[in-house]
């Protein structure tokens, strides 16, 4: 009887298969996502010399960088977006989860309804936002009119240009986290409930005892996606803030400080050490979080 020859547990043609599998979407991810990160690292270390030549200066662009208080002024941008904004969708995006996953009327409708951001290009988004917070037709100051109260430029003045995009970008992100806590939620037996009920727990309890913790998991996942996506801000702010205003100094985030001076400003050198800084802050921040992920599911 032939048998085939195994490396380790498997057959070879088991892992010929298997890497045969993977292929298309190593290649991908070798051409699209690592190469164009090496090449960006290499770049931060040059300078740009015209006619897309490059000359090597070292650590050059991390020493203005360093100095720069546009950088400074963009990471603490960065940090409040995320500050904020992060807390807001992963709490607003878990409670719609939860209501989503009840046995209501019409449930695949407000389902839909809550996921069109998600499939809703970003740029149409921006737009229709800008229009709504207009300072002088703007429906939303139009609104606050009829209740007596002043128009207010949210997306002129420098202490009110940030919160507009963070209330866009919660309103975008809750709809694709929902459908994860949904399939979080899902996984959680009828069971456990069941007996929560004969044991006298009303909603609010059953959800602190044996929602929250069960659905920990993808709550967590959910909150790592959602801190990386709030760092690389940049559709939102790019359409609907106005370029070089002091409302874009107070708003503008790293991934669109990158964006100014790699495509604006063609000075790709410097936007590569810009764009090296943010990739480095959502490394540790990840690191961080996948540590302290790893203690509290397994605790």
């Amino acid at each position: 009887m032939h048998h085939q020859r195994r490396i380790g547990k498997y057959r070879v043609n088991e892992i010929i298969w298997g890497y045969l599998f993977i292929l298309p979407t190593a290649v991908g991810l070798i051409v699209l996502n690592i190469k164009p990160a090496i090449d960006t690292i290499y770049m931060s270390f040059n300078k740009s010399a015209g006619f897309g030549r490059m000359t090597w200066t070292g650590l050059d662009n991390y020493k203005r960088l360093m100095a720069d208080p546009e950088v400074w002024q963009s990471l603490l941008n960065t940090l409040k977006y995320s500050v904020i904004a992060v807390p807001l969708i992963v709490v607003f995006s878990l409670i719609v989860a939860v209501l989503m996953n009840q046995k209501i009327k019409g449930l695949s409708v407000y389902r839909t309804l809550y996921f069109l951001p998600v499939v809703a290009a970003p740029a149409a988004v921006a737009m229709i936002w800008k229009w709504l917070f207009n300072s002088n037709y703007g429906l939303i100051n139009q609104l606050l009119g009829n209740f007596g109260m002043k128009p207010i430029n949210w997306l002129s003045d420098p202490d009110i240009a940030i919160y507009t995009v963070i209330i866009v970008g919660v309103w975008s992100a809750i709809g694709y986290n929902m459908v994860l806590l949904i399939a979080g939620l899902q996984d959680i037996p009828n069971d456990y409930y069941e007996s929560a009920e004969i044991d006298g727990a009303g909603p609010i309890r059953q959800f602190f005892t044996i929602t929250l913790p069960l659905v920990t998991p993808t709550l967590f996942f959910v909150v790592v996606t959602t801190v990386i996506g709030a760092f690389q801000v940049f559709d939102t702010i790019f359409m609907m803030v106005q370029q070089n205003t002091d409302a874009m100094y107070k708003t503008q985030s790293l991934a669109y400080l990158f964006y100014k001076y790699s495509f604006i400003l063609n000075d790709k050198g410097y936007g590569s050490a810009i764009v090296v800084l943010l990739l480095g802050i959502i490394l540790i921040i990840t690191a961080i979080q996948l540590k302290l992920q790893k203690k509290w599911v397994y605790y």
